[in-house]
């Protein structure tokens, strides 16, 4: 006879002892990835579950991808702190969350005076399956034109103005949607359920 399954309850929040750190829905986090050579991946938790003993504590998260992950791998427009929040959700060991990390969004990291280790900026929502984007474009810009210093945008990879450019540039602005796959494979770094 099969064994049957122990109820798990739902947690408000759950310290993890090895990190010193509190965790709750909402929260981004840091997650050791299987290869070591590769950076951490971030995860936004979902919900918190225990077994009825309070042991054995699972995280349900929804992933973050970062660029070179995707389908059209990294585009000179995407910035080094950049990741998108995908559609793939999971379910991993507590144990395997290595600290927090915030993931603003755009115009709240811009508007950071240090950005840390564990800061980075979210744009764009990925579907994992078909690799589309949402929203399919993104602003580019000036600095001036947002009130953005020098050194704010040194910070990012590139930009440009369309209010300030000329039509070629936005004709090869436009010829180069975030959306666009590309025939280069990526290796999947989780495993889809």
């Amino acid at each position: 006879m099969a064994k049957a399954k122990a109820p798990r309850r739902t947690l408000d929040s759950y310290t993890l002892k090895h990190i010193n750190k509190t965790i709750k829905a909402g929260d981004c986090v840091l997650m050791r990835p299987a290869d070591q050579s590769k950076p951490q991946y971030v995860s936004r938790i979902e919900r918190i579950e225990a077994d009825a003993r309070g042991w054995n504590v699972k995280v349900h998260v929804r992933w973050y991808y970062r660029p070179e992950e995707s389908i059209g791998g990294r585009r000179q427009f995407h910035g080094s702190k950049e990741l998108f929040l995908s559609d793939h959700h999971d379910v991993q060991s507590a144990d395997t969350i290595e600290g927090k990390c915030t993931v603003h969004s755009f115009k709240s990291y811009t508007k950071l005076d240090a950005v840390g280790n564990d800061d980075f900026f979210c744009r764009f929502e990925y579907n994992s399956s078909t690799g589309a984007f949402n929203p399919d474009r993104v602003a580019v810009f000036h600095p001036a034109c947002i009130e953005m210093t020098a050194e704010e945008a040194q910070r990012l990879d590139h930009f440009f103005c369309e209010n300030c450019s000329t039509e070629s540039q936005k004709k090869l602005q436009s010829s180069h949607p975030a959306s666009r796959q590309s025939d280069t494979k990526v290796d999947s770094k989780r495993r889809r359920r």
